[in-house]
């Protein structure tokens, strides 16, 4: 019998230096292509970043994003004073839902995540009905990104993959969607009504008319 020791730390130790070489690498591609793009190293000082970015009063919307929530986010805005506009909390009707999704449209600040970061530079992202790609490009005063190394990618082609064969399907499950993706675990063709993927965005560079900073975090973030 094979015996594996229970010490992982070099391997751990490897996987943040790996995340770190990948991070920074995008955040120059980035930089390149006109983005405001900065490498953080952990998640405390991604926080302290947006916190950083975002006037104290300002209000806020929030794009459906895991990454947000894992770093508690939308908890530190409220206690600051900030006004947090947000559809995904729970007991919204379906009208008051889209209230806010337009609302986040004319934001002071836009805050959300990426599906993928490409190793050229690129943020690439699939939506549903379109409101964070949109608030992403154009409308809101400030547009903050913030995604997990482990969401760079070399290309568009694989950031595409990565969103509809494992971003797709999980985020199917969790919200009870009777995808094919869901039921297999990969993305095949889709034409069901409850279909997720409808509007691809690839932005190649900055937004001529949108203030926007990309924040990539040295650690796994989100899908």
């Amino acid at each position: 019998m094979v015996s594996y020791s229970s010490d992982v730390t070099p391997f751990a130790q490897a996987r943040q230096r790996y995340l770190a070489a990948r991070g920074k690498a995008a955040v120059k591609a980035l930089a390149e292509n006109a983005f405001d793009a900065r490498f953080l190293a952990t998640a405390e000082h991604a926080v302290a970043a947006v916190l950083e970015l975002i006037p104290a009063g300002a209000r806020v919307g929030l794009g459906g994003s895991l990454t947000l929530r894992q770093l508690d986010l939308p908890a530190a805005l409220e206690r600051r004073g900030d006004r947090i506009v947000q559809h995904w909390q729970t007991g919204l009707s379906s009208e008051e839902s889209l209230r806010l999704r337009r609302e986040q449209l004319l934001a002071d600040v836009f805050l959300t995540s990426a599906n993928a970061i490409t190793l050229e530079g690129e943020l690439v992202n699939v939506d549903a009905a379109g409101n964070r790609v949109g608030a992403m490009i154009f409308g809101p005063g400030k547009v903050i990104v913030v995604a997990g190394a482990n969401k760079v990618v070399k290309d568009v082609q694989e950031g595409l993959a990565r969103t509809r064969n494992l971003a797709a399907p999980i985020n199917a499950l969790r919200l009870g969607v009777a995808t094919p993706c869901a039921e297999l675990g990969y993305c095949v063709d889709c034409a069901r009504p409850e279909r997720i993927c409808r509007v691809v965005t690839i932005v190649e560079r900055r937004p001529t008319l949108t203030d926007l900073t990309v924040l990539v975090v040295g650690e796994e973030l989100g899908l």
